[in-house]
This record gives structure tokens, sequence and C-alpha cells, in this order.
């Protein structure tokens, strides 16, 4: 039960087709990390709230699910994600910087806590800005606070950088310098979290993924997760209805 509990989780918070794709550029001239991260974040998303419909699938060794999802963001402050399976609302996720909170219908469940079980899932420590940022396609870390190597790998610009027994690499296209994958390794735990973006498109002036990958490696196995962002719209007025129903059973995750 708490597993189906946490796959309805992960669902939620990451569940965000594109219409048009950008053309991207190749790596040339090896470039210092400090340019490389300056042209990344001049790719600014300004935004009061953001709304998307989405699909995603959802893969481990012991099942498969495909699902639609609806996804509404206030910008630094909540994200609500209703999950559909055949136009029926099957779970809700409400996320805030301080908290994490879903319910799920087929075991009639709920959970209200910190981001320690979607982190343990995903396999990398999680909060509330991560998670926005990786919807976005935007690095999770705050870029201009470490120190990275730059280099060229598979004709795109990489950042990385080593800290205690955790790697943390950044891939990104020539053109816009969008972010093409972002990988976390914590050998000392023996888990990683890999995050792919095969396209990007452009909407309101704004860069945002067309699609995303998700791999996340642990002792227990495998999970994968790939999404399509099929609408995407900004600055509606959005409302963020969330309530668990009584009869509901609380669960806790460790």
């Amino acid at each position: 039960m708490k597993k189906i509990g946490v796959v309805w989780l992960v669902l939620l918070l990451v569940s965000c087709k594109a219409k048009a794709v950008l053309n991207e550029g190749k790596a040339s001239d090896v470039l210092a990390s400090e340019k490389i991260i300056q042209k990344q974040y001049d790719n600014k998303i300004d935004f009061s709230s953001l709304y998307i419909r989405a699909a995603a699938k959802y893969k481990d060794e012991k099942q498969s699910q495909n699902v639609s999802a609806e996804i509404k963001i206030k910008k630094d402050e909540k994200i609500l994600v209703s999950i559909r399976f055949l136009g029926i609302t099957m779970a809700k996720a409400l996320i805030t910087p301080n908290e994490v909170k879903y319910y799920e219908k087929i075991n009639g469940t709920y959970f209200e806590g910190d981001y320690a079980a979607l982190s343990k899932w995903l396999g990398t420590d999680l909060d509330f800005q991560k998670v926005q940022n990786m919807l976005l396609g935007k690095p999770m870390d705050d870029l201009t606070k470490g120190k990275y190597v730059s280099s060229i790998v598979d004709k795109f610009y990489k950042l990385n950088t080593v800290e205690n027994t955790t790697e943390k690499s950044f891939l990104f296209e020539g053109e816009h310098y969008l972010l093409k994958k972002q990988e976390i390794i914590q050998q000392d735990q023996e888990r990683a979290l890999e995050v792919n973006y095969p396209n990007f498109q452009e909407v309101s002036a704004a860069y945002l993924p067309a699609s995303l990958l998700i791999n996340a490696f642990q002792k227990s196995g495998k999970t994968e997760i790939s999404i399509d962002y099929n609408n995407i719209t900004f600055n509606e007025e959005l409302s963020f209805p969330y309530s668990v129903p009584d009869d509901y059973e609380r669960i806790y995750i460790k």
C-alpha cells in the first residue's frame, strides 16, 4: 500500500507535448564555467502562475502506468497536481516549501510530511525549489554558488563538480544554453538521479521543456518516468483546491 502511494506521489510531482521544438546548437569552443552559467541564467522564466496539461508514464521492475496530469504552479509558493486515469481523478498532491501532501483513490490513503519520501524514491535530496526547477527545465542547484569544471562532452557543454562523495554534472546545448541533462550521483548511498530534456519549446517568450525523462537508480532497482507537456499557459487566475476525503487513512512513509 505504501509503495503504491509513493508511486502516485512521484507521478503527481513530476507529471507535466510540445507543438514545436527549438533548434539547438552544438558546443564548439571550450568556455569558462562562469560564462556557461551566465548564459544559462540569461534564459529567464518570469511568471506568477503556470498551468500545464501533461501525459506521463511511470515504470519500475514491477509495474508500468500511463496517466494524464494537470499541474498548477504558483511561483515559489505552491504546486498542485491532479492525476487522472480515463478522465477520473485518481490522486492529488499539494506541495509547498515546507511540506508535501497527497492522497490517492485506489487504497483511500493520504500522506502529509516533508520531502524525505520523495527524496528517497528519486535518489537525491529534494526540496520545493529543486522540484520546481526540474519541472521548468532548470538546474536543480543554484550554479552560481558552486565551483565547476567545464568541458565539452558529446557536443554539449558540461559542468562537473565533486563534493565529498557526491558528484553533480549539468550538460547544455550550444545555441540557447538550455539544460539537456542533469545528474546527481551519491556513491556513499549507492543512488543516482538523472534527468534528461530531449526537447524544449518556446511559450510566451520563455523556454520550457517539451519533454523530460527521469531515471532514478538505487540498490532496490531503477525507476523510469517519461513526461510530455501537452499544453502550457502563463499567468492565469488559478485556484488550488485540495482536501482529503473524510474516510481516507493516513500513512507514514519511512
